[in-house]
């Protein structure tokens, strides 16, 4: 960290990892939108395009900040920018993270020469996501360095340190958030900017080629770095090793290993922790950077008879522990308690202060309740599990729910049988994915990104006679395009209809890839059927008329296409703020 500091307005996890790319001399940064990763690249484009127009001294320090189409071609775009030479970053959240794998996973084999950041926030107790996986086991699996930051302070110091981390070793590194670190805000103190690197091409070409014969070799090479890598996370201070003397006993009766926001919320209840255990601390090791601190974990483990493990996530940590010591070593977290019984650790969902209170033993914090378990002070005289459910819903005048209508109307006009057995509607990920709630009710399946085109496909396969598949514009370019490919070959008896509101509605407006006007030649060039590729308006007015339309192509024994099409009212909204 450079000696020069200054101490920056209140930042967002996100805005603090942005800025510490932007002082790490970032050139350019790509991503796909995805809560809670979604900020980063945000606060990266509005830099970019204030340092576009003069904002910065040097336009040599001017850099790109760019939406993708999907986290697999903006990482491949980083690696482009890493194969130049120069340093870039790439956002996404976790599950976008599985559709980047397939760079992800090569890119440890290659000749990193720019560094190359991957910043993966993770969002456990799934607030926006269809699961709760663990982005550090992609770093375990690529064998390359992880960091995980506990606060805005660490998000801004790691992110600069994992550009040079990436240098060193010719890797790329992950970064890994999760939401309650990106959404929340903290003063950052700021270093001082470092330049950009200059562009200067990767010299050894077999590096960046991953034909079998330098495939093996790069991967030899990948093997070799483990060992510097390993030393370079046992010697890193954010694995923090904390041994005081066991009160003369041979070891410590309790041992604590946390990881991220697992050490945040234990230190949280670390002084009536004490007092609980008469003033005893317990041994702990602190872990923010990976590989794991093998030997560090070793000497815990061995001045412990317990080992509670607070982690972030799954349970990582836990799962390798269980592996390392000796089986007289007892260990509790996620998976299991210190007697064999359910772990002390909530499997899903986020830590919280509370539920790691409860880990460690402690008795519930007093609480706002008043002696017959009512909130004090609160006039309805409600308890909180009583409260009503607030679940996301569609905006009011949303155009997604005049779409979902006439869908709805088609299939019960198709098979008017409770169920609707002969339709099958498979829905996808985005804003029109709160159809699957009252009173819409209308999507049958949601997995991921692009999904509902394959899974219509493979149930006009299996024989259902009217398959539909509904997705955004947006979720369309992302990976829906080469599902859309695969039905025109095979001329499968199905619908795709493509709900196009201008915008990447549920992640805050953003831009989509090419405008809705484009839409109609890039379907009709993949192979649709002209005769069967119809355009509706999505409105209430309309709504007998586009079912009928609907329904006529849904009849149809080939693969027909129809987009519904309105705008959506909140980036109507924002873009008319934008003229004033």
């Amino acid at each position: 960290m450079n000696d020069s500091t200054q101490q920056s307005p209140a930042l967002l996890g996100d805005e603090a990892a942005a800025l510490g790319a932007v002082h790490a001399g970032l050139s350019a940064a790509y991503g796909y939108p995805g809560t809670p990763s979604t900020e980063i690249l945000e606060y990266l484009i509005a830099e970019s395009e204030k340092n576009g127009a003069g904002g910065r001294q040097n336009p040599a320090d001017n850099f790109i900040a760019r939406w993708c189409t999907n986290e697999k071609t903006a990482l491949e775009a980083a690696l482009g920018v890493s194969f130049a030479g120069r340093r870039a970053l790439v956002t996404m959240k976790h599950v976008g993270l599985n559709v980047a794998s397939d760079p992800f996973i090569n890119g440890a084999l290659l000749g990193i020469k720019g560094g190359l950041v991957v910043a993966a926030a993770d969002d456990p107790g799934m607030h926006s996501s269809q699961n709760e996986q663990d982005s550090r086991f992609y770093a375990a699996f690529a064998l390359i360095p992880c960091l995980e930051p506990r606060n805005q302070q660490e998000a801004y110091d790691m992110t600069r340190e994992a550009f040079e981390i990436s240098e060193t070793f010719h890797v790329p590194v992950l970064l890994r958030l999760t939401t309650r670190l990106s959404h929340a805000r903290a003063a950052v103190r700021a270093g001082k900017p470092r330049g950009q690197n200059p562009v200067e091409k990767a010299g050894d070409k077999t590096r960046w080629m991953l034909l079998p014969a330098y495939a093996r070799r790069n991967y030899g090479a990948l093997i070799e770095k483990q060992k510097d890598i390993g030393e370079w996370s046992a010697s890193h201070p954010a694995n923090r090793l904390e041994l005081p003397p066991a009160d003369g006993a041979a070891k410590h009766d309790l041992a604590v290993i946390t990881s991220g926001l697992g050490g945040n919320y234990y230190e949280e209840n670390l002084a009536d922790f004490l007092a609980q255990r008469g003033g005893r601390a317990p041994a702990r090791l602190h872990i923010g950077a990976y590989p794991l601190p093998l030997e560090s974990i070793r000497r815990l483990c061995a001045a412990s008879e317990k080992v509670l493990v607070l982690e972030e996530g799954q349970p990582f940590i836990e799962e390798r522990l269980r592996g390392l010591l000796p089986g007289s070593t007892g260990i509790a977290g996620k998976l299991a308690g210190f007697d064999g019984g359910p772990g002390p650790v909530i499997r899903q969902g986020e830590l919280d202060p509370d539920n790691v209170r409860r880990a460690l033993g402690l008795a519930p914090r007093p609480s706002v309740l008043d002696a017959a378990g009512v909130l004090d002070g609160g006039a309805a005289g409600l308890k909180p599990e009583e409260l009503p459910g607030r679940p996301p819903q569609l905006c009011a005048g949303c155009p997604h729910a005049d779409s979902y209508e006439a869908i709805k109307k088609a299939a019960a006009e198709l098979d008017p049988r409770p169920g609707h057995p002969d339709v099958a509607i498979c829905s996808d990920i985005g804003c029109y994915s709160l159809g699957a709630a009252p009173p819409l009710s209308t999507p049958e399946s949601i997995v991921c990104m692009g999904a509902s085109v394959g899974m219509a496909k493979g149930a006009a396969d299996a024989g259902i006679k009217y398959s539909l598949a509904v997705i955004g514009d947006s979720t369309f370019l992302h990976s829906g395009l080469t599902g859309l490919i695969d039905a025109v070959s095979a001329g499968v008896p199905m619908t795709l209809i493509i709900l196009d509101n201008s915008i990447v509605a549920m992640t805050g407006c953003q831009p989509t890839m090419i405008p809705s006007e484009k839409l109609r030649n890039l379907i009709l060039g993949c192979g649709a059927d002209p005769e069967h590729f119809l355009e509706l308006e999505a409105k209430k007015q309309f709504l007998e008329e586009n079912c009928a339309k609907l329904k006529k192509e849904i009849e149809y024994r080939g693969l027909s296409v129809v987009i519904f099409r309105r705008e959506c009212l909140e980036a109507a909204r924002k873009r008319r703020r934008n003229k004033e």
